[in-house]
């Protein structure tokens, strides 16, 4: 027969330390994301706060959250809005370069000769531009 050795309590207490050692890595993770992320910290402020942290784990990490931590969201929301706009633009680009865009192109050159604006031999080659 198997013999249990292993009382619940114990189990509950390991799941705990389990649980915070995942929660302690997620930390570290975080902070040193910010810490590369911050423009308004230089190379050495950087460097300094990183090694204070692996030197020092627990008193650093405690020390950088009452320091930074309150602007440390707004990094983070601050890099979300990049990563947004910077999509939207590969978006709005990527868009733009469907025949939608050609068409609408090609009658504003129609509309453009209709109205003498521009010569025949003009809009031709506009024309041959927007086709190849």
């Amino acid at each position: 027969m198997l013999a249990y050795t292993y009382p619940i309590l114990g189990l509950f207490w390991t799941m705990l330390e389990f649980f915070v050692f995942v929660l302690w890595i997620w930390l570290l993770i975080f902070i040193f994301m910010d810490i590369f992320r911050s423009h308004d910290m230089g190379g050495l402020a950087k460097a300094v706060w990183v090694i204070f942290v692996i030197i020092l784990p627990f008193l650093g990490v405690l020390i950088y959250l009452i320091a930074r931590g309150g602007s440390m969201h707004e990094r983070a929301e601050a890099q979300a809005a990049q990563q947004q706009k910077a999509f939207d633009a590969y978006v709005k680009q990527a868009a733009g370069t469907t025949g939608g865009s050609n068409v609408d192109q090609l009658a504003k050159l129609a509309d453009l000769k209709a109205k003498g604006v521009i010569t025949d031999a003009e809009f031709e080659a506009q024309k041959a531009k927007l086709l190849s």
